[in-house]
């Protein structure tokens, strides 16, 4: 065993190691949010495999550009002193790595952490460092093989070269399409059956006012797992008139799950239908939500509207996959925006054809891929202030074109974090309680408000970041809770921020994907305040950050 090891070692090349290394230190830099031992060994791991290529790739580029050699003593010495060189390297990078998580974890208001998993991360960094390898091992084997039979086969060096690199290469991306395809195919199966049936425990909602109710046209089975916790979730009418002091209505809500069967077209007009029994139209405030990629509507979301309007309230959802976002945005990113405006344009349709002074404020509420599906389907702020009442825009993805506009085009001085388009005339954006009022000026109406944190990866993470420094991290672009010595990293930073993106809402409030604070106040802008003080208003803040919600990376 130990003789296998030391030919494994000393068969690795020394640059790439050394080169690898180098990034595995700075993957332990500070990065948005802080990170699990495990996770980020995972994630060094990767870093490590990359950098090791890279170092590969040197040492043969410098091969060709010189006909200088080290010395094969040079090489012994490098081996045997690189190791523990290496070793002491990791510890140093191990140390500092802790304290920069705990700085981290002081800007998005987490304790410390004293005990650190250390075995957790050595066994994860190990296998993931060992595993990149690996794949990097059977493709230059591969391409041996077949630079070999070329020659054999009459083939010059030179073509035979080429050959056998453009057969690796092609061989290497279709080895990782398999690998995606096998992926996401497993998680597509089992999505389909956790989607199946609601939770257990959960059983059909008493109320007319539900779908799965009483006299619905839906069955409970249909709903599944996500329209099923949606139906029977939120405040009932005692509990809100507990909260606000006010007489409060059952809310209504609507969901109709891709087990109703049917076309989108078939669904859509469900949904309208359901609407129409359970009384929807005729309440004060009608929301079209846009669900993530499973299903999802956030509780933080519907809960806070629902209180602020004492329940007079009806929010309508339309499932259109079962799987989490993050393979519903890779697999059928379409699907989303063919929703979000399927739903919308046929509740809206109903609506028209209700008397002007009758029908309710019809306004649209999206989270994460939900808002990226609505951003999209309306393609512009015009579009949302000509079709809708209102916009709340939570977390929006960074690969939503709408978004990327508005962030391209805002008030020259205004940070990425919290820009500023044409003074707050129509858009603003906010990250803490308060920030809607800090412009002077009107905020006509409709109005869109959308919630952004400077410490969301969902919303900062972007392909770019492989290669290029994000906006968000150069001078006077930085915001307060970022820290001040996280750099941008190619290659490094985008694997840190995609593993940012797996604990986002493992945050307080105020950071993160976690907008639990924030929730009422882009309520408040959007449908007014319902007629409750500011006290109230507080109360049903603290209640709502309060919440425990899901996993975006689940959902």
């Amino acid at each position: 065993m130990k003789q296998h090891l030391q030919q494994y070692l000393r068969s690795l090349n020394p640059v790439g190691v050394a080169m690898g290394a180098v990034l595995l230190a700075l993957s332990l830099t500070p990065s948005l949010l802080p990170r699990p031992a495990v996770l980020q060994g995972v994630g060094s791991g990767i870093v490590f495999g990359v950098g090791y290529l890279i170092g590969v790739a040197l040492a043969v580029l410098g091969a060709r550009l010189t006909r200088w050699r080290p010395p094969q003593e040079w090489l012994h010495w490098l081996r045997l002193v690189g190791w523990p060189l290496y070793g002491a390297v990791l510890i140093a990078a191990m140390i500092g790595g802790v304290a920069a998580q705990n700085e981290v974890r002081r800007l998005v208001e987490l304790p410390p952490q004293d005990n650190v998993n250390i075995l957790g991360f050595v066994v994860a960094l190990a296998v993931a460092s060992l595993a990149s390898l690996g794949l990097g091992r059977l493709v230059r084997s591969a391409w041996r093989r077949t630079l070999r039979r070329m020659v054999e086969g009459g083939r010059t060096p030179a073509v035979a070269l080429k050959l056998a690199s453009l057969r690796a290469a092609a061989a290497s991306v279709l080895i990782l399409a398999l690998l995606g395809i096998g992926f996401f195919g497993l998680l597509n199966v089992a999505y389909r059956g956790i989607n199946g049936q609601p939770a257990g425990g959960v059983v059909a909602p008493g109320a007319a006012e539900r779908s799965g109710g009483p006299g619905s046209e839906v069955t409970f089975e249909e709903l599944g797992r996500q329209g099923g916790d949606f139906v029977t979730g939120g405040p009932t009418a005692d509990e809100i008139s507990a909260l606000t002091g006010e007489p409060a209505m059952t809310p209504v809500r609507v969901y109709v799950g891709v087990g109703a069967g049917g076309t989108l077209a078939d669904r859509v007009a469900t949904a309208v239908r359901e609407l129409v029994r359970t009384g929807g139209f005729e309440r004060e405030v009608l929301v079209v939500a846009a669900t993530t990629g499973s299903g999802w509507v956030e509780p933080q979301g519907v809960d806070s509207v629902e209180y602020l309007h004492s329940g007079d309230t009806a929010t309508v959802a339309l499932q259109y996959a079962y799987t989490p976002s993050f393979v519903s945005a890779v697999t059928a990113p379409e699907l989303t925006v063919e929703a979000a405006s399927a739903l919308f344009t046929g509740v809206r349709g109903h609506w028209l054809t209700l008397p002007e002074e009758e029908r309710p404020k019809l306004v649209v509420y999206g989270l994460s891929l939900g808002a990226q599906g609505l951003m999209n389907a309306f393609g512009s702020v015009d579009a949302l202030a000509e079709r809708t009442q209102g916009a709340l825009l939570v977390g929006p993805t960074y690969a939503t074109p709408l978004w990327q506009e508005l962030q391209a085009t805002r008030d020259a001085g205004s940070p990425p974090w919290q820009p500023v388009l044409d003074g707050g005339q129509r858009v603003r954006w906010a990250s803490q309680s308060g920030d809607f009022d800090t412009l002077e000026g009107d905020w006509s109406e409709p109005r869109v408000a959308i919630l952004q944190h400077a410490t969301d990866p969902i919303t900062w993470l972007g392909p770019e970041l492989i290669w290029q420094r994000p906006e968000w991290l150069t001078e006077g672009g930085r915001a307060p809770d970022v820290s001040p010595h996280m750099r941008w990293i190619p290659v490094v930073t985008a694997v840190q921020v995609f593993l940012d993106m797996l604990v986002s809402v493992d945050v307080p409030a105020r950071h993160g994907h976690a907008f639990g604070d924030v929730m009422i106040d882009g309520w408040v802008a959007v449908t007014g305040d319902g007629g409750l003080d500011e006290a109230t208003i507080a109360e049903i803040r603290a209640v709502i950050e309060d919440y425990w919600v899901i996993k975006p990376v689940n959902v």
